[in-house]
């Protein structure tokens, strides 16, 4: 196992990529490494399978879990992820999390619940989180500084996508958890600060894709292979080299869901 750079979160299980097999053939031979995320029970048991495609080979893992909006009428089956979550492929439970974009706190409750029973489920199974935080740091740091109360180190994960400021990154820090970047740092300036300012061992990069492709790819379907223009850009803002920037974020991917292997 020697990947190049290691994008965190990507959705290759999704429609989108009707070509996937040409996909992974291109970050295979580029070094680029992936967790496969899932939303739902049906994208979380197929990223799996691409996981564990011949195609894939070592490139590829998965995490399973239930988006906090995208299925509102989905039960969380605590015995079907807890299966998923043997897999030896499955690295992290999510995509789970609080959105409350566009959205009053009405559904605060719902999304709390099923936050939770991933938190539970990754403790038991000994796996980090992959979080989901849209509009909702203060909610979603209540809730795990209280778990981190009971759970301590076993409680651990990443934020993903990350959007808020260097204050509330530290937050996260303080409770063991990571932050990534994803392809907007390419365009927007509002990731600046955090970037500069996050100590390099705290920081990943993922592509999200098939969203939010960097530049210069701007309005077409975001890959994993672009996950190097978030590395670049990450590079330029903190005054560093690429290589390092690469090396760091992967060797961070790798200490989190991994189990502590190096480049």
């Amino acid at each position: 196992m020697n990947p190049k750079l290691f994008d965190i979160h990507s959705h290759l299980n999704f429609p989108d990529f009707d070509d996937r097999e040409h996909v992974i053939g291109e970050m295979r031979a580029e070094g680029i490494f992936s967790i496969v995320v899932g939303t739902d029970k049906d994208t979380s048991k197929l990223a799996i399978e691409i996981a564990e495609s011949a195609t894939a080979g070592e490139n590829l893992f998965a995490s399973v879990g239930l988006h906090p909006t995208d299925k509102e009428n989905e039960e969380f089956d605590m015995s079907f992820y807890r299966e998923l979550a043997s897999h030896p492929k499955v690295v992290a439970i999510g995509e789970c999390g609080i959105d409350l974009f566009r959205r009053d706190k009405s559904d605060i409750e719902r999304q709390r619940n099923l936050f939770i029973k991933h938190i539970e489920l990754a403790v038991e199974r000994d796996k980090p989180l992959m979080v989901h935080c849209r509009d909702a740091h203060n909610e979603v740091l209540e809730i795990l500084d209280s778990y981190y109360l009971i759970y301590g180190d076993k409680l651990r994960g990443n934020i993903h996508f990350f959007s808020g400021d260097i204050s509330i990154a530290q937050k996260y820090f303080n409770l063991g958890f990571s932050i990534s970047f994803a392809g907007v740092v390419t365009f927007s300036r509002d990731y600046d600060e955090v970037i500069r300012s996050a100590p390099i061992d705290k920081i990943m990069i993922e592509t999200d894709s098939p969203f939010v492709a960097p530049a210069p790819f701007r309005g077409k379907r975001n890959e994993p292979i672009y996950v190097k223009e978030v590395a670049k850009k990450i590079a330029e803002i903190r005054g560093i080299s690429y290589e390092v920037v690469a090396k760091a974020t992967t060797n961070n991917a790798l200490r989190m869901f991994c189990g502590g292997r190096r480049i």
